[in-house]
């Protein structure tokens, strides 16, 4: 995600909401004054609850539509947020309901990744920031950045249990040492690991005894890979099956300069390479070194700049507000050109994803194109938006309901 387009010679023009929706969908406004969000992550034990993370550092609890004044957690004084920096990820573990286990990924004050687990409090709206642990990367409490960009940072479990890590390629330009493709370096992957360890382990996670390169790959691949070839995943998710869905991964992944793009892997199907950066979505793009391995599996959707410049990815609709016409069509935008749009799904009989019937749902949805930084759901399976600019957190319903009228920001290039 470019965070920092937006102070990079972009023009902000106010864009009313339209209030008048094409399809019986509608965006409402479920929570407003928070401060760049850039999450929104249900309670696992309260559908009233969800959580909201803030670049700055802080994680807002909304309950019931309402940011109640006591935060969940307070990072501000440990992060360094600006720019693609910050406060990036928060997921509660599988168990969270007895554990109380939460993880957060941020940028520390050095500029490098940390993932810490924390415990809930005895406030159940509350974490505990005594019971901070740093995960250690093989004896290291940091993936260290080389660059300030291309951070990822987002954290999801999947339906396995297990704690998925999205990292970029470490930032600059093009990934000029080939991270991504190194596979000695845990930048530019997708990370697999098992968090459900005693307190008193010293790493905080074990490796997957089924992960994909642990019995073959590249020599001296770090065994907490899942997969190569990223460049920024910038939201990711898994289409839920206790909603219906299949259990696949799903990853938007921001481009270089030509193309965004949106990966689709089928369950338990790791040990993919997407190719960056010898290919930008599914074209040819820095190939003067080898990839680490072949082949390179391209994206299920692409997109050239003429749509937009920043992938969000978002999820596989499941819940049941919006109507069975969007069950199962996937959402999600681009953060830079505000647009927002839903696709369907196809699979074949090995579980691999066509594409088809790209619709742009801004107008549908009775909004103007919004700084989209991320999209959650409810413990039902419907969908939020979190407008990044505007500071608030927009739900899906399909209810005909008018929605409000203040304005919202879109991108003039």
């Amino acid at each position: 995600m470019r965070l920092v387009a937006l102070a990079a010679g972009s023009v902000l023009v106010a864009l009313p909401l339209v209030g008048i929706a094409q399809s019986g969908v509608r965006a409402i406004v479920h929570a407003s004054g928070v401060t760049s969000p850039v999450g929104i992550v249900q309670d696992p034990t309260n559908q009233s609850v969800q959580f909201v993370v803030e670049q700055g550092g802080r994680i807002k609890v909304v309950r019931a539509g309402s940011v109640l004044p006591t935060v969940f957690l307070d990072l501000t004084m440990a992060v360094l947020s600006g720019g693609e920096r910050g406060l990036l990820g928060l997921a509660f573990a599988p168990d969270y309901a007895t554990s109380g286990r939460a993880f957060v990924n941020f940028t520390n004050r050095d500029g490098n990744t940390v993932i810490a687990r924390f415990k809930r409090s005895a406030d159940p709206l509350v974490a505990d920031p005594a019971s901070r642990f740093d995960l250690k990367w093989s004896g290291s409490a940091v993936i260290v950045q080389p660059y300030a960009n291309h951070n990822g940072g987002h954290l999801a479990f999947g339906p396995d249990g297990f704690l998925y890590v999205g990292l970029g390629d470490g930032g600059s330009a093009n990934d000029p040492e080939h991270r991504a493709q190194n596979p000695r370096e845990l930048l530019g992957k997708m990370l697999r690991i098992d968090v459900n360890v005693p307190d008193a382990d010293a790493a905080g996670y074990r490796v997957p005894p089924d992960n994909p390169f642990l019995a073959g790959g590249p020599a001296g691949t770090r065994p907490e890979i899942w997969a190569f070839g990223l460049r920024n995943p910038w939201r990711y998710s898994f289409d839920d099956p206790t909603l219906g869905g299949t259990g696949a991964l799903v990853i938007g992944d921001v481009g270089q300069g030509a193309w965004e793009e949106i990966d689709y892997e089928p369950p338990r199907r790791g040990g993919r390479n997407y190719g960056w950066r010898n290919r930008e979505g599914a074209h040819n793009h820095v190939t003067s070194l080898q990839p680490a391995f072949l082949p390179l599996v391209d994206p299920v959707h692409e997109y050239s700049r003429s749509a937009g410049a920043s992938v969000t990815g978002g999820f596989v609709y499941r819940g049941r507000a919006l109507g069975s016409a969007f069950r199962g069509r996937y959402f999600f935008a681009d953060y830079v050109s505000g647009r927002i749009w839903s696709i369907a799904l196809t699979l074949d009989s090995a579980g691999e994803a066509r594409t088809s019937d790209l619709r742009e749902m801004n107008a549908d949805l009775g909004i103007g194109r919004v700084s989209v930084s991320s999209f959650g759901v409810d413990a039902s399976g419907e969908l939020f938006i979190a407008d990044y600019v505007g500071g608030s957190i927009l739900r899906l319903t399909g209810q005909s309901v008018a929605p409000p009228a203040p304005t919202r920001p879109t991108i003039v290039r």
